[in-house]
């Protein structure tokens, strides 16, 4: 055999080499970045955060002036932790964007979202938030800006998780909370908006009250029907959330493995969970 033809054999070996091992890394990171994706684009967070802010909107025609005075203080209270708890979220949706990025072939810029962050969380007695999950907010939005700021040069999927696991861990902790938060704020509205139909329509025995009646349990069934589907609502985002929080536990905890079948597997479960649920969301 000629050397021309042992070369070309030899590069078509090394070709053949690399491509495998490629194809081997791409395929069992697709797992990982099918999981991040899936986890960035939960949703529903968003929107349940600003239901809980618009509350007093909501409630204020069926509130009696001295409930309305308490219900105005409530809202400013609301209104004043608003940005801080989307904060959370945004920072939490850059990291999976950022962790599906290391797991895949494309490097497309992220740069522009880190303008959306803000500066930091207010140390605010009304937002509930302690100074753990300030702090946790504190590292995780410096370890992105860094990561990003930098190309996601030197930095590996593996590296990633290790570096921003405690810090999601607690704002996830944090997500579940505020939206349990929510549901509560959901429930007493509910029981504010309700109740007085459960309460007047009763007494509403006059023949001149007929049609009043007539359109009160209407706008009472459509009230209810409404809080129905939130509440369906709540619960879905608490599934999403700790779903979120137990697959990049697993990432956590097999981040020296994330080539096994078994971890890719359970990540695609997670992934294809959190589809569903973002679905279901969206119906």
């Amino acid at each position: 055999m000629d050397l021309r033809r042992r070369l070309s054999l030899c590069l078509l070996a090394a070709s053949l080499l690399l491509g495998g091992c490629a194809s081997t890394g791409q395929v069992s990171l697709t797992e990982v970045r099918q999981f991040a994706d899936a986890s960035a684009r939960l949703g529903a967070y968003g929107e349940l955060s600003r239901r809980y802010r618009d509350t007093y909107e909501r409630e204020q025609p069926y509130l009696s002036p001295a409930a309305d005075r308490i219900a105005r203080e409530n809202d400013a209270r609301r209104r004043a932790v608003y940005d801080d708890f989307v904060s959370i979220q945004k920072t939490v949706v850059l990291y999976m964007q950022t962790l599906s990025v290391l797991a895949g072939d494309a490097r497309y810029d992220l740069s522009d979202r880190i303008d959306d962050l803000g500066s930091g969380l207010k140390a605010n007695a009304e937002s509930g938030l302690q100074q753990k999950q300030i702090a946790a907010y504190t590292g995780l939005t410096r370890l992105l800006t860094r990561v990003i700021a930098s190309g996601y040069q030197n930095r590996s999927v593996e590296t990633m998780v290790r570096d921003g696991d405690a810090d999601v861990q607690v704002l996830l902790d944090a997500m579940i909370a505020l939206t349990r938060l929510y549901a509560k704020t959901n429930d007493n509205e509910k029981k504010t908006v309700l109740g007085i139909f459960d309460v007047e329509i009763p007494f509403s025995t006059k023949t001149s009250d007929r049609m009043l009646v007539t359109l009160a349990k209407v706008h009472y069934l459509t009230k209810s029907t409404e809080y129905k589907l939130v509440d369906k609502r709540y619960d879905l985002a608490l599934q999403g959330l700790t779903k979120v929080a137990q697959g990049h536990q697993k990432l956590r905890d097999n981040i020296n493995n994330l080539h096994g079948d078994e971890v890719r597997k359970l990540l695609a479960a997670y992934a294809r969970d959190l589809t569903s649920l973002r679905d279901a969301l969206s119906d």
